[in-house]
């Protein structure tokens, strides 16, 4: 991972820190191949569109494919209220969790709550 960019790394770490002071809440449960561990994760920031749209809540349910290294592959939106608000920022940030090495394909479930 290179950090020869502040400003990403500066953003990076207000993003975490807003997540804190949000309240999100993630929870990851691995629905087969068990033993995925989250090894990093990225918290998601508040939407501006969010904000700007007056909605101060929503929760989405999503579904991560993993690769042998614990990649994220894919992320795919299972559910969400209210609809496409949020789906962006957890798609974005859910590409950046890691996982611990295991069979490939394996599927990932975590619900992401929003509150602002």
């Amino acid at each position: 991972m290179k950090f020869n960019c502040p400003g990403r790394f500066a953003f990076a770490a207000r993003a975490a820190l807003v997540a804190i002071a949000l309240g999100l809440a993630t929870s990851a449960s691995a629905q087969s191949g068990g033993d995925a561990k989250v090894v990093s994760r990225v918290e998601p920031g508040f939407p501006r569109e969010a904000a700007q749209a007056g909605v101060d809540s929503g929760l989405v349910k999503a579904r991560m494919t993993l690769d042998s290294g614990g990649n994220v592959t894919r992320v795919d939106i299972v559910e969400a209220k209210p609809m496409r608000i949020f789906d962006r920022a957890v798609v974005r940030a859910l590409s950046g969790w890691r996982f611990s090495d295991g069979a490939g394909g394996r599927v990932v479930e975590t619900d992401v709550e929003f509150k602002r």
